[in-house]
């Protein structure tokens, strides 16, 4: 669709904002969390979970974590254990981003 006002393309100008898939959480009482809006899990550990949403990229930290459900079609992730941390890393700064995970 062009958009022109006064003879001038408007749509050259203004950019349409992209539409982003819906990205939901549920934390219930640390032990549980429920996603969805996940596109990929990166890694999966006892420790720390890493997970790519459709608003970025979540770390997952705690103890005992557990995959309790996956449903890539859905996007849904049921996680359980004791959840101490949610983190949401910064794309923009770029670089070092696996060492950074581990070493926090």
């Amino acid at each position: 669709m062009t958009l022109k006002y006064g003879g001038i393309n408007l749509s050259e100008r203004y950019e349409q904002p992209a539409v982003e898939a819906p990205h939901r959480l549920i934390l219930d009482g640390r032990r549980r969390l429920d996603l969805d809006g996940v596109r990929d899990v990166e890694s999966f550990d006892e420790t720390m979970l890493v997970l790519e949403t459709a608003r970025g990229t979540l770390v997952v930290r705690g103890e005992g974590l557990h995959l309790q459900s996956l449903s890539p079609e859905g996007g849904q992730v049921n996680v359980e254990g004791r959840i101490d941390a949610l983190i949401y890393e910064d794309t923009e700064r770029g670089g070092g981003g696996f060492l950074r995970r581990l070493f926090g």
